[in-house]
């Protein structure tokens, strides 16, 4: 208590320097960097994805921080939620490539990434690119396909690039996966090895909508008649302005006692009784600029812990492997992570 008082005695403002409401104000939101035209383009991709889909603000706004913070994003939920749809309307409010693949048992490495082919004429191989190169790329029901062709997406999703017969082929920039799958049906699925989970940024869980939302999703319905979906949504941003709003994230700022703060959470995660196997420096390097975006988004130009909090959970819920006990018990990681997130202290 004595020392709140002696802080609140050295902010006193002396009568020679009154400072009016407004101009306080003014001083303590005034952002150091532009965020105007970041924050005007997340309205307008909201506004245009508000004309279709109805409710699951988290799993559009994840999306969103995702794509400022140049990282991928797995999207899990019950068939009928629009997890696939989301993500192609997502695509559709870019002017940007778009390319969707369907995972099935029978898809191999070259259906996605492309072959080389012998050329009669030339008398030599070429390289025929694969669906993979495009700029928004939406797999469908990732766990459908054999280890074989998940671990064709190991290189691109990790260094944009393909290395094909010792050539390597860089893709062009932005370059995002938005993957879905199904969390109830197993039977005939293969479960993502952690080391390609931990190349999704986000794990999005999808829920299904509230009775209110179900009704107004009834009443877009009836009022479209024959009018197509994507038809709906119009481009509002382009490549080069993916690109610098993306740059713009990685100036927003976050002291050191933040750092500090994503530090602690993901190492305890790796000393953490409830867990198995914990969350790696990759998981710190994601909670970080996601939390910038999600500052950026709302229009500071710093990070607070409110900004990690919300990311947090996305972020290390599909790096984390519960201990065989706490499983059989019905423990969840995102259970364990709000426990964490509880007992670390927030940095003041």
């Amino acid at each position: 208590m004595e020392e709140l008082h002696d802080n609140s005695e050295e902010n006193k403002t002396t009568p020679e320097t009154p400072i009016t409401p407004n101009e306080t104000s003014a001083q303590e939101f005034k952002s150091r960097i532009d965020l105007t035209a970041l924050q005007d383009a997340v309205e307008k991709i909201k506004g245009e994805l508000g004309k279709v889909i109805v409710g699951q603000h988290q799993m559009l706004e994840m999306l969103i921080i995702s794509i400022l913070s140049d990282g991928h994003s797995l999207i899990e939920g019950v068939p009928g939620v629009a997890k696939t749809v989301t993500a192609k309307l997502l695509a559709r409010t870019m002017d940007v490539g778009f390319s969707r693949i369907q995972f099935t048992p029978d898809l191999m490495p070259s259906d996605i990434l492309g072959t080389s082919i012998f050329n009669v004429k030339s008398s030599e191989f070429e390289y025929k690119k694969g669906p993979v190169f495009s700029n928004i790329i939406l797999i469908d029901e990732i766990n459908r396909a054999p280890a074989k062709t998940q671990a064709a997406l190991f290189e691109v999703m990790e260094e944009r690039q393909i290395t094909m017969d010792g050539t390597k082929y860089k893709m062009e920039a932005p370059f995002l996966v938005f993957a879905t799958q199904n969390p109830i049906e197993q039977e005939g699925t293969y479960a993502l090895p952690e080391a390609q989970l931990d190349r999704f940024l986000f794990k999005i869980n999808v829920d299904y909508p509230s009775l209110e939302e179900e009704i107004k999703i009834l009443e877009n319905e009836h009022h479209r008649e024959n009018k197509l979906v994507l038809d709906t949504i119009q481009p509002v941003l382009t490549a080069a302005q993916i690109a610098e709003y993306q740059r713009t994230i990685k100036k927003i700022i976050i002291e050191d006692n933040l750092l500090r703060y994503i530090a602690s959470i993901v190492d305890n995660t790796r000393s953490n009784a409830n867990l198995y196997l914990g969350a790696s420096p990759r998981a710190s390097l994601a909670i970080m600029n996601a939390s910038k975006a999600a500052a950026a988004i709302n229009g500071r130009d710093f990070v607070t812990p409110d900004d990690i909090k919300k990311v947090t959970p996305s972020i290390l819920r599909h790096r984390m492997m519960l201990t065989p006990e706490r499983e059989m018990e019905g423990t969840t990681t995102d259970k364990v992570v709000q426990q964490i997130l509880e007992a670390i202290e927030i940095p003041r």
